[in-house]
């Protein structure tokens, strides 16, 4: 795309940031620069998106009736759908995941608008028989007013939907950050907020660290919806407690781990295995990246594994992320790249290569070839922190019970998969893994109608299905004295 906007979206309208400060992008396909003036807001910038959103709040869209709600949430997903191809090229622009990714990505976020608008109108209380007392008793739902969204680099749009539909469809107002490694898609949808809703009702501002320790803190803003990483999320509920106390909703890294039994499917189990692994060139945080197979078919499972990843390389669906065909991109940025670069080094000193660890294509492009370790120690920092690449870990296991502790080996649990025919077994396990998602016999990845979140040091709260709409609505008692005059 010849042109994007780089400015803050406040009031429905875009503006300079006041800081005059700005963000720089670089394209990691080849390097070159995407822009280095995106608008990058300061306090007076976050004041400003908050009073925009209170008075949203108080007026325009807080007193909105829930069906005229709903009749904006789906004008804005139909939009969304109709513009995906077009804004998602914006995500591949800035941080290098496949142009069909990127659409999935923006169809998803229509999607979730869908699912949302669908509640808007659905929001119920309770009432209480009256109690010998003569007491008349009351619960409502309330929406909780401004609400602030700071999304990761990987999956914008989704991120975005994740937390701005189901406060909208409560009734709340939102202030969002996007990762400032990837604001242009996010950016883009100013145009079609503004042929939806009313001034104030999203407001989308640019920045770092920062621009998020401004949103955590701020006295005005009611619940903090966070993702990205732990130590961040450990900061933003250190702000929100020192602040106001408002709510925090927390999706933070993730280790999962897949289950491999003897009895499954190995030739299903490597192929999931590797769409898990090369997914977003393996920055998801839900990815399953330590795997655990039973010892009786490990050489077996290995070997499949290996021909599973040694094709994709061979495939010609890694490459240029603008192409359609392609289905691996390089990584986000430089720090990204380098970093992943660094643990396929400690793999290396500590385990045994079995394909991969290399970078791939040329020196200016952050792509890294699909990678699979074997024979690490389950201490080795490989092992047991988030790599975010296109790398896992291949451990062995003799029982379910063996199976079980090496699975919830880990501070995290976000996601995990099982890969097993029995039906009975599925479900002693899934029982035991400490995750808050788990497939089986698949890798996991969300959908709208379903909570998605984690537990451990990987966050709490949910984000889809009904449990997200929770997240956004506290909950009113009133009591009424049936005896008075």
């Amino acid at each position: 795309m010849s042109s994007f906007e780089t400015r803050l979206f406040i009031n429905n309208e875009f503006a300079d940031a006041k800081s005059g400060e700005y963000l720089t992008v670089y394209n990691p396909t080849d390097g070159s620069l995407v822009s280095d003036k995106i608008h990058s807001a300061n306090e007076q910038d976050v004041d400003a998106a908050v009073q925009a959103a209170q008075r949203a709040f108080k007026g325009t869209w807080g007193k909105t009736d829930p069906t005229a709600r709903a009749r904006a949430m789906l004008k804005f997903a139909d939009l969304v759908r109709e513009h995906a191809g077009e804004i998602a090229r914006l995500e591949t622009l800035a941080m290098g995941s496949a142009i069909a990714t990127q659409t999935m990505g923006y169809t998803t976020l229509a999607d979730l608008f869908v699912y949302y608008a669908g509640l808007a109108d659905k929001i119920h209380g309770e009432t209480a028989y009256p109690t010998s007392a003569g007491k008349y008793k009351i619960t409502q739902r309330e929406p909780i007013g401004v609400c602030a969204g700071i999304g990761a680099w990987n999956v914008s749009a989704i991120l975005f939907g994740w937390k701005a539909a189901p406060a909208l469809a409560a009734g709340n107002t939102v202030v969002f950050k996007p990762s400032e490694k990837a604001p242009l898609g996010t950016l883009a949808l100013g145009p079609l907020i503004q042929q939806c809703f009313p001034p104030g009702s999203i407001n989308i501002v640019n920045g770092g660290g920062k621009t998020g320790q401004l949103l955590a803190s701020h006295m005005e803003i009611h619940q903090i919806a966070f993702t990205g990483s732990t130590a961040t999320g450990r900061k933003i509920q250190e702000y929100a407690a020192r602040s106001n106390l408002k709510r925090v909703s927390l999706e933070l890294g993730g280790k999962s781990p897949s289950v491999i039994f003897e009895d499954a499917d190995i030739e299903l189990a490597a192929a999931k295995s590797m769409e898990g692994a090369i997914a977003n060139s393996g920055q998801i945080c839900a990815m399953a990246s330590r795997i655990f197979v039973q010892e009786s078919i490990a050489d077996k499972f290995i070997q499949v594994l290996k021909g599973s990843f040694e094709q994709v390389s061979k495939s010609g669906i890694i490459g240029d992320p603008s192409d359609k065909n392609t289905q691996v991109g390089p990584l986000a940025d430089k720090a990204q790249f380098k970093r992943v670069m660094e643990y396929l080094d400690i793999g290396k000193k500590e385990g045994e290569l079995v394909t991969g660890g290399v970078q791939w294509g040329a020196k200016d492009g952050l792509y890294v070839q699909p990678t699979i370790f074997k024979n690490l120690g389950k201490d080795s920092r490989i092992v047991r922190e988030e790599v975010f690449g296109p790398v896992v870990t291949v451990q062995t296991f003799t029982s379910e019970e063996d199976a079980i502790k090496l699975a919830n080996d880990s501070i995290f649990g976000l996601s995990a998969c099982v890969y097993t025919r029995s039906i009975s077994r599925a479900l002693r396990v899934t029982r035991e893994i400490e995750a808050g998602t788990i497939a089986v016999n698949d890798w996991y990845f969300p959908s709208p109608d379903t909570p998605f979140g984690g537990v451990k040091q990987s966050g709490y709260g949910r984000e889809g299905g009904l449990e997200g709409l929770n997240d956004y609505l506290q909950t009113k008692t009133i009591q009424i004295n049936m005896n008075a005059p």
